[in-house]
């Protein structure tokens, strides 16, 4: 009789007529079923073995810049521009978004206007390497720097020396650029002051600088 009792009031006591034994019964595995699997599933993977890289060993390397030969060791890693600046003191190159996106960090390279931050130190080795500072005549300036000097062709002036190297690499190859061939030429250079009108007066002034000399 005390266990009919007791069935009814569990019946009683468990919505949808399950007894609190059959449904603690029932409960109770599934949860440590689930729990089981959430171990299962969630139990943290052990990492794969990571080998270790060996650091290449620095590199000697022969830069010839602005005319001069400098002898240098240099990690395999290292870009033109770190090694102008650190290693040489050339410090008219400058570093800026250090991505290839501004040109402040412009140089020629066999008279081409490059990207120092994206240029290996290595892969410059054999070339002629020209900064803005191989661009004066001793204490005089060039070309392109008296006419940026002269058309007020900077404010902050932090872009200046990519401007002026990007332009003298447009007029060494091309004297003569329309306007529309300045736009083209000076492009890849940013200005963030904003000074463009100034800067393309600028390289057109150079142009007629450099046919009179």
């Amino acid at each position: 009789m005390a266990d009919r009792t007791d069935d009814r009031n569990d019946l009683e006591s468990v919505p949808g007529g399950v007894s609190r034994r059959g449904f603690l019964g029932s409960a109770v595995p599934a949860a440590i079923g689930v729990a089981v699997a959430k171990d299962a599933l969630g139990a943290p993977q052990k990492a794969a073995p990571v080998s270790e890289v060996p650091a290449a060993e620095p590199s000697k390397l022969t830069l010839v810049v602005n005319g001069r030969t400098h002898k240098v060791l240099v990690e395999p890693r290292d870009t033109l521009l770190v090694v102008l600046r650190e290693k040489l003191g050339l410090t008219g190159t400058k570093p800026g978004c250090e991505r290839g996106e501004c040109g402040a960090c412009s140089v020629l390279v066999d008279g081409v206007p490059r990207y120092s931050c994206l240029t290996l130190a290595l892969e410059a080795e054999g070339r002629e390497v020209t900064t803005v500072e191989g661009l004066m005549k001793g204490e005089e300036l060039g070309p392109v720097q008296q006419a940026f000097a002269d058309e007020d062709a900077f404010q902050c002036g932090y872009c200046t020396p990519g401007q002026v190297i990007a332009a003298e690499g447009l007029l060494r190859a091309n004297p003569d650029p329309t306007l529309d061939e300045i736009r083209l030429g000076m492009s890849g250079n940013l200005c963030r002051c904003g000074a463009y009108s100034h800067i393309f007066n600028a390289v057109g002034k150079a142009a007629t600088l450099r046919k009179g000399r």
